[in-house]
């Protein structure tokens, strides 16, 4: 294990974090385990935030680290990869976390799948324009604010109004969602973990959803 970007990234130093990203690239260490890595040391900021040990503040750095490491990684890969489809993906509107989502995003795209990231605060009519436009048959709405639970259940009403409910999938993740959430907002699947996420959308394809 590299108890070196772990601490790292509990520390929330940035310099060490993406020199130790690019040393473990260099041993041809797996993208994932690295993703996993830095997910244990987000973990832990999140431990001493609960702890108040941290403040918002330190969320937002770890973020902000987390999405520069995630972009070194991506550059790992190879491009054009879609073999399972495109995956659309933002954070419901009144809500600006995105370091879940963002994990997400990285497991998504080193297992095969074009990512669609809409980013954070995200209205239904931009849910409703991505679908449109990719084609997409698998969308995953992200929520960590229990007042949000409401917008998520507007946004999948959106999407049934405007005619689209049959043709896509939606799950649901954050730390607050559970499966009474789901059932409330109306979606078809929650995923608490990118690993769920990335099981849930290849079931998705194997069941011969058509990706365009």
């Amino acid at each position: 294990m590299s108890k070196k970007l772990v601490e790292a990234m509990a520390e929330l130093n940035e310099d060490l974090v993406i020199a130790e990203v690019k040393n473990l690239i260099s041993r041809n260490i797996p993208v994932l385990k690295i993703i996993g890595y830095l997910q244990e040391g987000i973990g832990i900021v999140g431990k001493r935030f609960e702890e108040k040990k941290y403040f918002m503040s330190e969320l937002i750095i770890s973020g902000e680290i987390f999405k520069e490491a995630s972009k070194i990684l991506g550059e790992t890969i190879p491009s054009g990869t879609s073999k399972y489809g495109i995956f659309v993906i933002g954070t419901i509107y009144g809500d600006i976390h995105d370091v879940g989502k963002n994990i997400v995003n990285t497991f998504m795209s080193s297992n095969d799948f074009e990512v669609v990231d809409l980013g954070v605060d995200v209205p239904p009519e931009r849910f409703i324009e991505a679908i449109k436009q990719y084609k997409a048959k698998v969308v995953g709405i992200s929520c960590l604010l229990t007042n949000c639970f409401d917008n998520v259940k507007e946004c999948i009403q959106a999407i049934e109004d405007a005619g689209l409910r049959k043709e896509v999938k939606i799950l649901i993740g954050g730390g607050p969602v559970d499966e009474g959430t789901c059932k409330y907002v109306g979606a078809d699947a929650v995923c608490k973990t990118a690993q769920q996420t990335v099981e849930y959308c290849k079931e998705c394809a194997y069941l011969s959803i058509s990706f365009i």
